[in-house]
């Protein structure tokens, strides 16, 4: 019976300990195997080593064809001295000739250690990248290791991460060996192992932190939504429930602050605002602007995403925050641009516009300040828009009979004809002849005309 080897007992707790399984390392011993044999004799053989995966023997032959004559004698033999190795070859066949490994075994020996502790690092760096692969975008624990030009090296346990600078709060310092939770950003297959991108800037860091503090997050029971920040200063946080029993702020604030408070001191004091998610435009944009308390919300424009708040005068500068800072995260967390007016504001801006519309339409021929006025509050302070109109348009107006309204879309588009130069002097100048006979015509005299509500 032949004897195990006490290479096999190695083989497999290198195979327990390290994952390597124990067929590899023979397979790399083999190659060792050769090149050291190459080595020892310095000439370029066929060799074929091979190791009984039982016993762990190892044997290796020359493989070397039989041809007459012989022009290279490191890979070819003559058929009379192959007949020697065995007598039944034949002309064009490969013989295969026994070699002693113990001529080479020292060289062998440590060519098959120096592949094996290779192996095995290349091992741990691949089960690493693989490993950490997996974590991509989630939370990690680690240790702050030592400063890099700036980045910062969080040991991470089995390997190191680096937290560049860009993907760092500006505000937070950090101390050797002082403890921190980074997102996983990044892995990529390095040259000395994986190249791990850690972060604390990202929003993700947020979202994680809530799906670690607060259960119904982590369960999905309430759904983050979104996340905005400017790291180090605040964030913004929307949220939805899934659940018609619990109220997703609520549930992320906790009992007195119970779970948003180990949150805001991982994040070193920056600020969060917890936005209730709604499918109604107007009431999640009203609501993106806390702490502020809106009065109301005027969607200029559907398409283009552009809506009109207003908040009452002492709200103003809370709804702007500092530099502009609150308006801006409110319009990257809802998609919309977002213009802020105080009621004040509101109130002068909507005079500036009755004041220029007066002014626009008073260039209409027999349009005087009351049908002005009327027109004005329908919507039609514009005189291009007049031009464009049909009667219909204008006689759903107070007083605003068919024959006032084709004057008026008349005049209008005499009005839009005129050069530049003419319709600035017809603006600045105003006789009382036209505001006598657009009363006039406000009279609901002829039978046509539509008589005034």
């Amino acid at each position: 019976m032949v004897e195990k080897s006490e290479l096999l007992p190695v083989l497999e707790q290198i195979e327990r300990d390290k994952g390597i399984k124990k067929d590899d390392i023979l397979k790399m011993i083999e190659q060792a195997l050769v090149s050291a044999y190459k080595k020892h004799s310095g000439k370029m053989v066929n060799l074929e080593a091979k190791i009984d995966p039982d016993t762990a023997q190892v044997q290796a032959f020359l493989i070397k064809k039989v041809v007459d004559p012989v022009t290279n004698d490191n890979i070819e033999i003559d058929l009379e001295s192959a007949r020697r190795v065995d007598p039944k070859i034949n002309l064009g066949e490969d013989v295969r000739i026994s070699v002693i490994t113990e001529d080479f075994s020292r060289i062998a020996a440590q060519t098959a250690k120096q592949v094996i502790i290779q192996k095995i690092r290349e091992n741990e760096r691949q089960s690493i990248l693989e490993e950490y692969q997996t974590k991509e975008g989630t939370l990690v624990g680690g240790t702050v290791h030592r400063f890099v030009d700036h980045n910062i090296i969080i040991d991470l346990g089995k390997t190191e991460g680096i937290l560049p600078v860009r993907e760092q709060v500006r505000r937070e310092r950090f101390t050797i060996s002082e403890r921190v939770k980074v997102l996983v950003l990044k892995v990529e297959r390095g040259t000395r192992g994986p190249k791990i991108l850690l972060s604390r800037s990202h929003p993700l860091v947020v979202q994680r932190l809530f799906e670690q503090e607060v259960p119904e997050v982590y369960e999905k029971m309430v759904e983050v939504i979104e996340v905005v920040r400017e790291p180090g200063f605040r964030a913004k946080v929307a949220v939805k429930s899934n659940n018609p029993k619990i109220d997703p702020v609520g549930a992320c604030v906790g009992v007195k602050g119970s779970r948003v408070r180990p949150i805001i001191d991982e994040l070193r004091g920056e600020r969060i605002d917890l936005i209730a998610w709604s499918a109604d435009s107007a009431k999640y944009i009203a609501a993106s602007l806390s702490p502020a308390k809106v009065i109301s919300v005027n969607i200029a424009n559907e398409s283009e995403k552009q809506a009109e708040i207003i908040v009452s005068d002492d709200m103003l500068s809370l709804a702007i925050g500092k530099s502009g800072q609150n308006a801006r995260l409110a319009a990257r967390l809802t998609g919309w641009h977002i213009d802020i007016k105080s009621e004040s504001q509101r109130k002068e801006a909507v005079q500036e516009r009755f004041a220029h519309s007066t002014q626009e339409l008073a260039q209409l021929e027999g349009v005087g300040p009351k049908t002005t006025d009327i027109l004005i509050k329908g919507g039609w302070g514009s005189i291009e828009r007049l031009a464009g109109a049909k009667p219909d348009d204008l006689t759903g107006l107070r007083g605003v009979g068919e024959k006032t309204a084709i004057k008026i879309i008349e005049a209008a588009k005499e009005v839009l004809a005129k050069p530049p130069t003419e319709k600035a002097t017809a603006a600045a100048v105003e006789t009382p002849e036209p505001a006598a006979e657009a009363e006039a015509t406000e009279q609901p005299a002829a039978p046509e005309e539509k008589p005034a509500e």
